[in-house]
């Protein structure tokens, strides 16, 4: 057969899988590897086998060339399949010996033989080491060695920023501190071209710093992509409104309690693409913390019904019963999340809470312990340990987890307030007084009611230390916060008790007595005030006499 005719049936294959006429493809592929027994040929028909799901069959014939271990195009598919195959050792075995350091830096390799298909100048590659490095990652992974996948991971996208399947690995699975993912994004070596691409990675990672911070991450990503391409501003307002850029913003929102704005981003976000996965997630999040259990009820029944195989579908199910306090259902669910994929971050943490809220600590400690392991690069995990540990009064213990933590994640500032909340029951008051400052001082956003029961526990620890005006001072901010809070009222009104203020004192007990009427510290120290009230009535008026 003549070469031009070769030439038209190679396009052929090519048609056949851009229309996903995979057998036809491998029909054809199979008719032109025969007539010219070509290695870019043959590597064309394994393609094509690959595509139609004949993993076996792909890799015998990749096998069988003898290009095999000199072609990283031969040997990356081979592997491929193998790993399609779930045999995870062979796969590694065809990737070949390399050797990677913690810095994610790949030596030792004899891989240098490499040969590509024939592209379009106009196009761009992915490197192919970095793909058999993210490919090793998932190997290691699948075998439960945790600690070289995320190395690999780590090589995949030094290698090529541009294989962000390596990142969103390494995020989702929390594999990396804060602090490891910032460093992983600062080192990578980007393109002229791709000034968005490394802004856009910054907004991926953990967002605790401060409002300004990441408002000015997002407008420098909306700013480089401005100047990407300044003969088409349309590309500017496209990116502005994209839709995994928005779903970053509202996750921020949900890390800094801003639990309402992230919800209704997250609805917008959901209207336009129902089936994004990352606005989905960060949306039931923002559902639970608002106790909107009919959204729950109808995100879970679509999810099931259209993904019943993911986890995010049962986890879905579960965050309802969690949220209507049916624990024990919740417990079922989770369960069968994690059952479904075991290295699914927020099913192991729903598991575990859903123990705790029936107050079954080994139960629930348990799953955090499990989280943990899974994922080294999570602070929440050790953080909900030590909840376990203090509600059952082990307050050392507590602290050493609240500070594992905070060595995983830094700046995250409920982390600081659980420190103050330990050393204050611990009697360490200054030290809750200088935890609690520093909780305050790390938050990103203006305060808001979810912190007021901080404001409230520094405001205990003032009065602990006798710094009465201080005390004071938080309390009036944390009544400006919430105007709801009986511990609030109390602790006030025992101040201005403790400053022999007794008219003031009473005040404050009434209005803690009318939000809770049964109180019993309030009733009580409303007797004491009003008899010392009546007391120091009774002096004053002799010492007018």
């Amino acid at each position: 057969m003549r070469e031009e005719e070769i030439e038209k049936l190679r396009g052929v294959v090519r048609d056949c899988v851009s229309k996903h006429l995979y057998s036809s493809a491998i029909f054809f592929a199979d008719k032109v590897a025969a007539f010219t027994n070509d290695p870019a040929d043959i590597y064309m028909q394994a393609q094509a086998l690959f595509l139609g799901r004949h993993y076996r069959r792909a890799f015998h014939l990749l096998n069988a060339s003898k290009i095999v271990l000199r072609d990283l195009r031969f040997r990356y598919l081979a592997a491929k399949c193998l790993e399609e195959l779930k045999e995870w050792n062979q796969c590694l075995s065809m990737l070949g010996e390399a050797k990677v350091d913690d810095n994610g830096n790949v030596f030792d390799t004899k891989d240098s033989n490499v040969m590509y298909l024939d592209k379009d100048s106009e196009d761009r590659e992915i490197n192919i080491s970095s793909a058999i490095c993210f490919l090793r990652g998932k190997a290691y992974e699948a075998l439960e060695n945790r600690s070289q996948a995320r190395l690999w991971y780590k090589a995949a996208i030094k290698a090529d920023p541009l294989c962000y399947e390596a990142l969103e690995c390494l995020i989702e699975n929390h594999m990396l501190t804060c602090e490891e993912e910032a460093n992983l994004i600062s080192s990578l070596q980007f393109g002229s071209e791709d000034g968005w691409l490394s802004s856009f990675y910054t907004c991926l990672i953990k967002k605790y710093d401060k409002e300004n911070a990441i408002e000015a991450k997002f407008r420098d990503l909306e700013n480089e992509s401005c100047r990407s391409d300044q003969s088409n501003p349309s590309f500017f307002r496209t990116l502005k409104t994209n839709t995994d850029l928005l779903a970053c913003k509202a996750e921020y929102y949900h890390q800094c309690g801003e639990y309402q704005k992230c919800f209704e981003l997250t609805f917008v976000l959901l209207e336009k693409d129902p089936f994004h996965i990352k606005s989905t997630l960060v949306h039931l999040a923002a559902a639970m913390e608002l106790g909107h259990s009919n959204e729950l009820y109808l995100m879970a029944c679509n999810l099931v019904k259209d993904y019943p195989q993911k986890a995010l579908s049962w986890f879905a199910v579960g965050c309802y019963y969690y949220c209507i306090k049916k624990y024990d259902q919740s417990r079922r669910y989770f369960s069968k999340a994690t059952s479904l994929d075991g290295t699914f971050p927020p099913a192991w943490i729903g598991h575990g809470n859903a123990f705790a809220a029936q107050e079954e600590g080994d139960q629930a400690m348990s799953a955090y312990r499990t989280a943990a392991r899974l994922f080294p690069g999570c602070h929440l995990p050790a953080l909900y340990i030590g909840m376990e540990c203090m509600r059952t009064h082990s307050y050392k213990l507590a602290e050493q987890f609240f500070m594992q933590a905070k060595s995983i994640c830094s700046s995250d500032p409920l982390v600081y307030n659980e420190l103050g909340v330990v050393a204050y029951y611990m009697k360490e008051y200054k030290k809750a007084v200088w935890w609690f400052e520093k909780t305050l001082a790390l938050i990103p956003t203006a305060l808001s009611e979810m912190w007021e029961p901080t404001v409230v526990n520094i405001a205990h620890a003032c009065r602990k230390l006798k710094m009465y005006r201080e005390a004071i001072s938080y309390y009036e901010k944390a009544l400006a916060l919430s105007t709801r809070s009986v511990s609030t009222y109390a602790g006030l009104a025992y101040t201005y008790h403790l400053q022999d203020e007794f008219g003031t004192a009473i005040t404050y007990y009434h209005k803690a007595l009318w939000l809770k009427p049964d109180d019993q510290f309030c009733t009580e120290m409303l007797s004491w005030a009003l008899i010392d009230e009546s007391r120091s009535g009774v002096d004053r008026h002799l010492e007018f006499r």
